[in-house]
């Protein structure tokens, strides 16, 4: 959903020529317009934008700026339509505002407790934590080639036996998903393919080939290992996003962990009671 040009032009044109007589100047928040006497501010523009859907991200600033504006000056326009409806006086509306309410203080304190306090210094330094708690694990490279009766495996081992190129066969011979690459499975670690193949697999040498045929669920496999290796571990930049994360997590358990200690719960609902417990207990 695009702005047209004419449409932001015409907004922007209101913008410009909407009186400000009577209003208080704020320099450090100035008012972009007036809705029924009502004030927007930048601070609740800026609200605004935050909350666009993602696909305007792609739109210029300008264009961001314009249709946040829209938005906020047609909430202000049914809120104050709600108002003459007296919609901000029922029930349901209090209980809504009390929810939400509740829901701000929540992120408000999460913010200043949880997100801003974890530093760039915090993400690195747990990285190379738990970099240096995991130890390196082995893994190979190897190919494969998958065939239907152990005969015809033993066959293709004897034309390896003759020289022939592993890969090459692979193309030509093999029934599994990666014959068009050679039979290329790639680098993986134990645990990773069914255990029959992989005994066999970590058993060879790099640039060996086994002289038996293996058997699994898939068929009759004849595996060579390429290369073996001790992982590495991901690379800060790549992994700094999910390491934040951790951190606000755990952060964020530490904070409710003490703020329920000061505080007197009660789950009436015997059902939800059981529920709410088996996810609070502590391990």
């Amino acid at each position: 959903m695009r702005l047209s040009q004419l449409t932001a032009t015409l907004l922007l044109t209101t913008i410009a020529f909407l009186p400000v007589q009577g209003h208080a100047a704020d320099e450090t928040d100035p008012v972009v317009a007036i809705v029924a006497g009502a004030e927007i501010r930048t601070s609740e523009l800026n609200l605004a934008e935050g909350d666009l859907d993602p696909q305007f991200d792609k739109l210029p600033a300008e264009q961001r700026r314009v249709a946040a504006l829209a938005a906020v000056i047609d909430i202000k326009t049914l809120a104050r339509k709600a108002e003459g409806e007296k919609l901000d006086q029922t029930d349901d509306f209090k209980k809504l505002m009390a929810f939400q309410r509740d829901r701000a203080l929540h992120n408000a304190l999460f913010k200043a407790t949880v997100v801003d306090p974890v530093t760039d210094a915090d993400v690195k330094a747990r990285y190379e934590k738990e970099v240096a708690a995991t130890p390196p694990v082995e893994e190979i490279s190897a190919r494969h080639i998958l065939l239907k009766t152990e005969e015809e495996a033993k066959a293709v081992i004897a034309e390896l036996e003759a020289g022939k190129d592993f890969a090459e066969l692979a193309k030509e011979k093999s029934t599994g998903p990666s014959a068009a690459q050679g039979g290329d499975l790639g680098y993986f670690t134990k645990g990773r393919m069914v255990p029959e193949f992989e005994a066999a697999a970590f058993t060879l040498k790099k640039g060996e080939y086994a002289k038996e045929p293996v058997k699994t669920q898939f068929g009759w496999h004849v595996i060579k290992v390429e290369d073996r290796r001790e992982t590495a571990p991901p690379a800060f930049e790549e992994v700094a996003g999910q390491v934040r994360q951790m951190l606000m997590r755990e952060r964020y358990a530490d904070l409710i962990r003490g703020a329920r200690e000061g505080i007197e719960i009660e789950v009436v609902d015997p059902d939800l009671k059981t529920a709410y417990e088996a996810i609070t207990k502590q391990p």
